[in-house]
C-alpha cells in the first residue's frame, strides 16, 4: 500500500489506524472508522461486516485523502463537515469554532432563567447571541424556547453564512435573525423601546500567550479571532459587563462562558458593574464555565 491506497475495507482501515496513531492522533480506531464510513455513505458500526471487501480505487483515494488531511492535525468536524451539539446537527467549516459539550451549560441555564421569567409574567420575547459563530447557541435556544426570537451577531460575514444555514436546516431560520458586527453595536439598531431579555455570549477568552500551548487542531485550524482577544483574555468580559445593562430589559441578564479559571473574575466584573444575582455553574466535567448576572427588575 505505500505510495497509493488500495485492498480491503480491513487493511485500509488498519493503515488509516497506523497514520493517525503515528501522527499523534487520539482514538485513531475509531476515527478511521468515521472517515471510511463517511466515504462509503455508511455507519461505523456497518464497517464491520463489510471488512473483507475491496473499495474501488476512487473510494479508496478519497479515504487516503481524507486521512492525510486528519493526519495533519486538520480537526475531523472540519474534515466531515458537521458537529453534534445538544441534540442538533450543525454545519461547520474553518469559518467558525466547532461546537463543544462545554457550552451546553450556557445553554441550559439560560433556557431555565428565561422560563422562570415567563413563568413570573415576563415572556422570553427577545434573546441576544453575541459572537455566534456556528450559531450553536441562537439556533439551540431558538430550538429550546419556540416563543422566543433571537438576534444573533458576529464580526465575521462568513461565520454568520455557516449560522444562518443552520438556522435552516434546524427548522428556526424564521426566529433567528443575524447582524455583522463589532460585539453589541449591532444590537443598538433595536428600537429604544425594545431591550433584550437575555445576552448570551462565548466570546473569545485565551490569551494569546497561551495559544502556543493549545492542541494543533485548536491552534492552527480554528479561526484565531474566535480564540483570543489578544494580551488581555478578560478583554471581551470587561466590555460585555460595561456595555450590556443598557441594552437589557428590566430583570433581564447577561450570560457568558468562560475559560477553566476565569470564572472568578468575570464574576467579580459583573459586581463590579452593579450586576445582581451573580451565579456560577459548572460543566460536565466540573469545570466553573458559565457566569449569569441579572440587572435590577
Amino acid at each position: 500500500m505505500a505510495g497509493g491506497w488500495d485492498g480491503t475495507v480491513g487493511e485500509l482501515l488498519a493503515e488509516a489506524r497506523a497514520r493517525l496513531a503515528a501522527a499523534g492522533v487520539d482514538g485513531s480506531d475509531r476515527e478511521a472508522a468515521w472517515l471510511l464510513a463517511h466515504v462509503l455513505g455508511c455507519t461505523a458500526g456497518a464497517l464491520a461486516a463489510r471488512r473483507a471487501e475491496a473499495l474501488p480505487p476512487a473510494a479508496a483515494a478519497a479515504f487516503g485523502a481524507l486521512v492525510a488531511r486528519r493526519a495533519a492535525r486538520e480537526p475531523l468536524q472540519y474534515i466531515l463537515g458537521t458537529e453534534e451539539f445538544m441534540g442538533l446537527t450543525f454545519q461547520v467549516s474553518p469559518a467558525v469554532l466547532i461546537p463543544r459539550q462545554d457550552t451546553a451549560v450556557l445553554v441550559e441555564q439560560a433556557v431555565a432563567w428565561l422560563t422562570r421569567a415567563a413563568e413570573a409574567g415576563r415572556e422570553p420575547v427577545l434573546v441576544a447571541d453575541v459572537g455566534t459563530g456556528s450559531g450553536a447557541i441562537a439556533v439551540a435556544v431558538a430550538r429550546l424556547l419556540p416563543r422566543a426570537r433571537v438576534v444573533a451577531v458576529d464580526v465575521s460575514a462568513a461565520a454568520l453564512a455557516v449560522a444562518a444555514e443552520n438556522a435552516r436546516l434546524n427548522g428556526v431560520a424564521d426566529r433567528v435573525e443575524f447582524r455583522q458586527g463589532d460585539l453589541l453595536a449591532p444590537l443598538r439598531a433595536e428600537s429604544g423601546a425594545v431591550r433584550f431579555a437575555a445576552i448570551l455570549c462565548n466570546p473569545p477568552y485565551i490569551g494569546e500567550a497561551e495559544i502556543p500551548g493549545l492542541m494543533p487542531e485548536v491552534r492552527d485550524w480554528e479561526p484565531r479571532i474566535a480564540l483570543s482577544p489578544g494580551a488581555d483574555a478578560l478583554a471581551f468580559y470587561r466590555r460585555l459587563a460595561r456595555e450590556a445593562p443598557s441594552l437589557l430589559r428590566p430583570g433581564g441578564f447577561l450570560a457568558v462562558e468562560v475559560g477553566a479559571g476565569q470564572a472568578q473574575a468575570v464574576a467579580g466584573l459583573f459586581q463590579a458593574a452593579g450586576f445582581e444575582g451573580i451565579a456560577v455553574y459548572p460543566d460536565s466535567a466540573g469545570v466553573d464555565r458559565a457566569v449569569f448576572g441579572s440587572v435590577a427588575p
